[in-house]
């Protein structure tokens, strides 16, 4: 990156992790099979974010629309996740990284959920930063109980209801207190949100790539950081 690119280092990186299946299947394997290599992929962005001085990681790991796959596969991408968490406490915690979920989390087990509880707890002080896994998530999802919790506070208030703005509606959101992304990353070639932060990404910059999720590493990141940089960003006003 040149002096200048560097300095546009966005604060907040989503990546919709997607091909793990079409991966496995061009090696003759079972979907299993891609998922297992995409965790070595979360390692590498991780780490490449980190470098790079971005502060929000966020990563689309299971959408409530996931819960309808073979129940196999559900099992195993969920013993995954547990096997993760419990392998990447020390390198979370030897880089600074604060770890957070979010999602519709009734829908996970009891020792899912300990687990997840257990290593937010024990990162809740890193300030360096933060990786948020969205787990059991949906953009609908968010804005239904959003919604429903800004009708429950002005129940019998239509005054306030009326003045309810964006910014009193974005603290009702599951991701209040998290910047908006800066920049949507998409692998395999799909060009699509998948009912994935529907309200945060009215000015996210989109980046496509053909890649498939096990085989995005640093170097493929980093291009994404690389473009980024080179896009002007105007919200929706004249410069």
């Amino acid at each position: 990156m040149t002096h200048m690119e560097e300095k546009r280092i966005p604060q907040h990186v989503s990546i919709i992790m997607d091909g793990n299946g079409r991966w496995a299947r061009e090696r003759g394997r079972e979907r299993v099979y891609g998922h297992k290599h995409g965790v070595e992929s979360v390692r590498a962005c991780t780490e490449a974010a980190v470098e790079a001085g971005v502060k929000y990681l966020s990563l689309f790991a299971f959408s409530e629309e996931n819960w309808g796959r073979p129940e196999a596969e559900v099992t195993t991408l969920m013993e995954l996740m547990m096997d993760a968490i419990a392998r990447e406490v020390r390198t979370l915690m030897d880089n600074g990284v604060r770890f957070v979920v979010i999602g519709n989390r009734k829908r996970l087990s009891d020792k899912l959920n300990q687990a997840i509880d257990g290593l937010m707890e024990e990162t809740a002080g890193q300030q360096r930063m933060t990786l948020v896994v969205f787990l059991s998530y949906s953009g609908k999802w968010d804005l239904l109980q959003a919604a429903k919790e800004l009708a429950r506070r002005h129940a019998g208030d239509p005054e306030g209801l009326e003045a309810a703005d964006a910014a009193e509606f974005d603290s009702l959101l599951a991701t209040a207190g998290i910047p908006d992304p800066d920049l949507l990353i998409r692998t395999s070639g799909e060009q699509r949100i998948s009912n994935f932060l529907l309200w945060q990404c009215a000015y996210t910059e989109f980046y496509f790539t053909d890649i498939l999720w096990p085989d995005f590493r640093k170097e493929a990141f980093r291009a994404a950081l690389e473009e980024f940089a080179r896009r002007d960003r105007r919200y929706g006003k004249v410069k």
